[in-house]
């Protein structure tokens, strides 16, 4: 390597940490912004759920959120538990993902740099029961950028999809939107008899194994291909 090189590395190395580092501290200064209040709504929303449905419900059935950690949380809603995670690393899209087509990304490719927030649906018993083994399904997950602006992918997610992109702010009312969204999905994604084949063999292990703590897998569609149809 030439000498007279280095200059050209040293500054493309400076030009690369002042640019994309840069870039990417702020997309994840605003995802955990969003983060912290998407914990604030699934906070409010759970007390005025419970308050709302008070009398309405079996006092067994649990409307019911929970801190998890600077980067994760949780709602229950009767046998639903969704869980809702904050990647702490920055992504781009693939370049077959549409959101390429988009006119706001086109303008400037780096918009399509985002931080993501995944929402999970599991059934409450498998974490009642520390049932280890149980399936929870990816039901959506949001984008968001360094201007934040925002899309959603996900179970009927149809507010902000990718060909909407930088047209709106994510603000509270968006999240409740997608917090909504989310939990009318996971209560009508019911919990199907899983192909007898698939339960047909089962060890002496799993049997002397309480039931609760049995290593048997149970998801909502085990067995079942999860299409991403609506995604």
């Amino acid at each position: 390597m030439n000498m007279d090189d280095h200059p050209q590395l040293r500054d493309l190395i400076k030009e690369t940490l002042t640019g994309k580092s840069n870039l990417q501290q702020k997309i994840f200064d605003n995802t955990f912004g969003v983060f912290n209040d998407l914990k604030e709504v699934l906070h409010e929303m759970s007390a005025e759920l419970h308050d709302e449905l008070e009398g309405q419900l079996d006092k067994r059935i649990k409307i019911e959120y929970r801190d998890r950690g600077k980067f994760e949380c949780q709602l229950q809603v009767a046998g639903d538990m969704i869980i809702f995670i904050m990647h702490t690393d920055i992504y781009e899209f693939n370049r077959e993902h549409e959101i390429w087509n988009n006119p706001y990304v086109q303008e400037e490719p780096r918009n399509a740099y985002c931080g993501m927030i995944d929402m999970y649906n599991f059934l409450g018993d498998s974490f009642k029961y520390n049932r280890a083994a149980d399936t929870g399904y990816l039901i959506g997950r949001l984008f968001v950028n360094h201007d934040m602006r925002y899309c959603v992918e996900g179970k009927r997610q149809a507010n902000l999809r990718h060909d909407c992109f930088g047209s709106r702010r994510i603000d509270r009312e968006a999240l409740l939107g997608i917090v909504e969204t989310a939990i009318l999905y996971s209560l009508d994604f019911h919990l199907l008899v899983p192909p007898y084949d698939n339960v047909k063999l089962v060890t002496v292990e799993q049997m002397n194994t309480k039931f609760e703590h049995t290593k048997l897998h149970t998801g909502k569609r085990m067995g079942y291909k999860f299409n991403v149809d609506d995604v």
